[in-house]
């Protein structure tokens, strides 16, 4: 076998098609075409990372926010349901939560202007059996 003839460097021989190419390709082929040089990507990459931080960042806060809504219902559910009441709760009622002389947490149906016991919060029961903690409305003067 004949071995075939090295081609000089400056010469694009494709060996696959066994045909001078140097025209297709997409980057310069002779000594006098432009310096190709590496792209600072530094600040493309600094860019991505800081967006995606953003984004990573927003959603932790939401998912945190979330966990932290879930707990203070979680604790409600817990304390109103270790509470001490005499009568079965109804559905979308508005009950009160109160701290008596014992130190004891009990649920009535007195509302905390008609008592002078320590009110911890007015619950309301939804019809999954979750308490729902009532926002309490203060009186404004018009």
């Amino acid at each position: 076998m004949k071995e075939e003839a090295k081609k000089p460097d400056l010469v694009v021989f494709n060996e696959e098609t066994q045909r001078y190419d140097a025209a297709l390709k997409p980057y310069g082929t002779s000594a006098s075409s432009p310096v190709i040089k590496p792209t600072n990507t530094a600040t493309w990459t600094g860019d991505g990372v800081r967006r995606v931080n953003k984004i990573l960042k927003g959603k932790f806060d939401e998912v945190k926010k979330e966990y932290e809504m879930l707990m203070e219902k979680f604790q409600y559910n817990d304390m109103l349901y270790n509470a001490k009441f005499g009568f079965e709760p109804i559905i979308g009622e508005t009950y009160h939560l109160y701290l008596n002389k014992k130190e004891e947490l009990f649920l009535s149906i007195i509302e905390p202007s008609q008592w002078d016991l320590e009110h911890k919060g007015s619950f309301r029961l939804n019809s999954d059996k979750m308490w729902e903690k009532v926002e309490e409305l203060t009186n404004q003067e018009e």
